[in-house]
């Protein structure tokens, strides 16, 4: 029992740790605008299968973590994202019981929700202006989310997450 929880964290801390690495992967261009928030997805994930051990306290050390990478201000991503996932994690049992499709719109409309509150963050202390093609991000979260959650939850099941 003991090895299968031990198993467990480690699943879970790689599953942030790709999910952190891709999220501070640049891209070329105005590609990376639109890039996908993996780190959103993969705690979205976690929060809905398991969540009495990924919480709000697990997104904001994430959100400080992502702050350091990237080395803005600390504590702006990790605050918006755990707002998120509060939300996320107060109606889990409503969004867990949604169609994958009515799951992938909710997940996309948070992900705006997130852009827009980092980008109130950041404007409150610094002066910067709003791209508005940040928010195609949320569309494309959107149609990632069903394959994130199939994907996610085979590693679950393989791995016997607990």
């Amino acid at each position: 029992m003991r090895n299968s929880t031990f198993k467990g964290r480690i699943i879970m801390l790689c599953s942030f740790l790709l999910a952190l690495t891709l999220q501070t992967i640049p891209w070329p261009g105005m590609l990376d605008l639109i890039r996908p928030s993996w780190l959103l997805l993969v705690t979205c994930y976690w929060v809905l299968a398991l969540p009495n051990r990924v919480n709000v306290g697990t997104a904001l050390i994430l959100g400080l973590l992502w702050d350091l990478l990237l080395g803005s201000t600390l504590g702006i991503r990790g605050m918006m994202l755990s707002i998120v996932i509060y939300l996320i994690a107060l109606n889990f049992l409503v969004i867990r019981n949604m169609a994958l499709w009515q799951q992938a719109i909710l997940i996309g409309l948070m992900s705006i929700l997130l852009d827009v509150l980092i980008f109130c963050g950041e404007y409150l202390i610094q002066d910067i202006t709003f791209n508005t093609v940040t928010l195609w991000s949320g569309l494309v979260n959107c149609i990632l989310w069903p394959w994130m959650f199939l994907l996610m939850r085979r590693v679950r099941r393989h791995w016997h997450v607990r």
